[in-house]
C-alpha cells in the first residue's frame, strides 16, 4: 500500500530563518516588539535575527514557533533554514510507527457507518473515507465516481459533486473562507495558495470570494444538503484533530464525520448499506475503507 500522506512539493529553501520568522511574524499581525516580548527576547536581537545578521540557537527559534504557533512542517522549516536538523518525524500512516493511530482513525472512520466519514490532510485531499462516502457519493451522483479525490474541487467543479448540492453556495462559501484563513496563516504553504487560484476560477464562483473576508463569522455547524431525484438528504458535519501531535502527519489531518439532520435521511443510508452488503462478495465484506 502506497503512502496515505501525498509528498509535499520541492521548494527552494530561504535565505535563512529570518525571512520565515518575518513571513509568519506578518500573518500573525505582530509587530517585533510584540513578538519579542512574547518570546522573552529583546526587540534588537529579534532584528538582528529577522536580516541574517545574528545566528538563532534552536531553544531561541523553538520559543519563537511556540509563540507563533507554527505547525509543525512549518517549525521543521524554521531549523533547516537555520542550518539545524528537523525537530518532527514525517511519518506516512502505514508505517509501523503510526500503527496504533491508524487503527484509532480505522475505528471512527468504521464507527460511523452507516453516514458518511473521511480523513483529509492539510489541503482537503481524501486519503481514507468509510463505505459510506462513496455510497453516498454514488446515489447523489447517479452511479458516478467523483472526479476528484481533493474535496475542494470535488466542491467547486460543476462536473463533480457540486451539482447535487443543494445549498452549494453556503457550503463552498465557508470552504473558501477556512482556505482564505490556511492562506493568511501559512505564509510558505504555496499549495494551498495555488488551491485557492484554481477553485476561485471555476466558473460560477462569487468574484467576492477572490476578498478575504476579515469580519466574517466562522459557522458553528456546517449543513450540507445533497439533492437525489427530488428527494434531498441532509446531514451536519464535525470535526476532529488530534490534540499535541508529535509528528507533522498527525498535525495536518484531520476526521470529518457526517450527520443525518432528519430521519429520512438516516434511513436512507442505512438502506443504501444494506444494498451494498447484499451486493458485495463476501469476501471483500470486511473491507470498509476507501484509501488511495
Amino acid at each position: 500500500m502506497e503512502s496515505l500522506t501525498p509528498p509535499a512539493p520541492p521548494s527552494a529553501p530561504p535565505a535563512h530563518a529570518g525571512i520565515l520568522l518575518r513571513e509568519w511574524r506578518a500573518a500573525r499581525r505582530l509587530s517585533q516588539l510584540d513578538l519579542a516580548l512574547d518570546a522573552g527576547l529583546s526587540t534588537r536581537h529579534l532584528s538582528c535575527v529577522e536580516t541574517g545578521k545574528a545566528q538563532p540557537s534552536r531553544e531561541i527559534l523553538t520559543r519563537l514557533a511556540d509563540t507563533l504557533q507554527m505547525p509543525l512542517r512549518a517549525r521543521n522549516a524554521l531549523m533547516v533554514a537555520a542550518g539545524f536538523a528537523p525537530r518532527y518525524p514525517e511519518t506516512a500512516l502505514v508505517k509501523p510507527e503510526l500503527a496504533q493511530m491508524r487503527r484509532a482513525i480505522e475505528f471512527i472512520l468504521g464507527q460511523q457507518e452507516p453516514y458518511p466519514a473521511m480523513l483529509l490532510n492539510r489541503h482537503w485531499d481524501m486519503l481514507m473515507a468509510n463505505r459510506a462516502s462513496a455510497r453516498v457519493n454514488r446515489y447523489v451522483m447517479g452511479g458516478r465516481r467523483p472526479a476528484h479525490r481533493n474535496l475542494l474541487r470535488q466542491i467547486f467543479d460543476p462536473a463533480d459533486l457540486r451539482g447535487a448540492i443543494v445549498n452549494w453556495e453556503e457550503v463552498a462559501g465557508n470552504l473558501i473562507h477556512h482556505l482564505h484563513s490556511v492562506v493568511a496563516g501559512a505564509p510558505s504553504d504555496q499549495v494551498a495558495r495555488g488551491l485557492l487560484d484554481e477553485v476561485l476560477a471555476y466558473p460560477g464562483v462569487p468574484t467576492r470570494w477572490r476578498v478575504r473576508e476579515l469580519d466574517a463569522a466562522a459557522v458553528p455547524l456546517q449543513n450540507t444538503i445533497l439533492r437525489h431525484d427530488g428527494g434531498e438528504l441532509r446531514f451536519f458535519s464535525t470535526i476532529t484533530t488530534f490534540g499535541t501531535p508529535r509528528d507533522v502527519t498527525l498535525d495536518e489531518v484531520h476526521i470529518e464525520c457526517c450527520f443525518p439532520v432528519d430521519e429520512a435521511t438516516a434511513e436512507l443510508c442505512r438502506e443504501l448499506a444494506r444494498r451494498d452488503e447484499a451486493e458485495r462478495p463476501k469476501a471483500t465484506s470486511n473491507n470498509r475503507f476507501l484509501t488511495e
